[in-house]
């Protein structure tokens, strides 16, 4: 053991004087120094270009668009593009018709008395392909006046945006009640205006979601109103049979199906649906 010791003592100590002569040894005498090439200047020579290669090498450029004058920056387009994806749920919500026909269909799944069938994820995407359904001729009208005049440079910014909003609007107003309308230009202390389409989006677009509340609940009103006279009818039957202790749900909710299937009540609800709005 001693002799091991001694012998990775000398092991090291031939390392460390390596590592010493390598790291502290003097330079070479006959190293030579490498002459660094002058800096090109206009009086040597050099293009008065700023210094652009004339030998047809290629350079790395980065092209946005819309440089022209034809039509908007293409930076403006993609930064227009997010702002309207995110910006996106909520004018679902607030400025189509998917509120009511979302509503509805609830209002109509609770009115059977089935509180899971069908899911939520199908009664939002049909609510959300029926609203493109019922927006498809505002929206085609936006992208023929507003936005396609706006690519292509025949608008401006604010005059594609004046353009585009007002079949919107129109499109509202003709689904919101005169009252709510009413109470929404008298909060925010605006006189009537005398077109219509020139009042606010700030104002219309509150009354408009009022209104589409009100109406889906009218709707669901009348939805509800077969399926409480079946449970009415079925407690009636139960309690003059003395059967208290059976719950009249368990009967009705069979009839309440049968006659809603029998009836084409989907088909019912999505057509009445979709003639309010014309």
């Amino acid at each position: 053991m001693t002799l091991l010791r001694r012998f990775g003592a000398a092991t090291a100590l031939v390392v460390v004087a390596i590592a010493l002569s390598t790291f502290v040894a003097p330079e070479r005498a006959d190293a030579q120094v490498v002459p660094q090439p002058p800096v090109p200047t206009p009086e040597n020579g050099a293009p008065e270009n700023g210094g652009a290669p004339e030998n047809g090498d290629q350079t790395f450029q980065i092209d946005i668009g819309g440089t022209d004058g034809e039509g908007p920056s293409q930076s403006v387009v993609i930064i227009l593009g997010l702002t309207v994806l995110a910006l996106a749920p909520s004018i679902l919500i607030m400025m189509t018709s998917f509120t009511r026909i979302v509503i509805v269909l609830a209002l109509t799944r609770n009115a059977l008395g089935l509180q899971g069938v069908p899911p939520n994820q199908v009664l939002t995407g049909l609510a959300l392909f029926l609203s493109l359904f019922v927006m498809g001729p505002t929206l085609a009208e936006m992208n023929n006046v507003g936005l396609q005049p706006y690519l292509k440079g025949e608008l401006t910014q604010s005059e594609a945006w004046d353009a585009a909003s007002k079949p919107l609007k129109e499109f509202m107003l003709a689904n919101t009640r005169s009252s709510e309308l009413r109470l929404m230009a008298d909060a925010a202390n605006e006189p009537p205006p005398e077109d219509p389409v020139e009042v606010s989006l700030t104002t219309l677009i509150p009354a408009f979601i009022l209104s589409e509340l009100k109406t889906a609940f009218i709707i669901g009103f009348v939805v509800f109103i077969p399926f409480i006279v079946i449970d009415l009818v079925v407690s009636s039957v139960l309690m003059s049979l003395g059967m208290m202790m059976l719950p009249p749900v368990m009967i009705s909710l069979p009839f309440k199906v049968l006659l809603f299937v029998m009836v084409g009540g989907w088909s019912l609800i999505v057509q009445t649906l979709l003639s309010a709005y014309g």
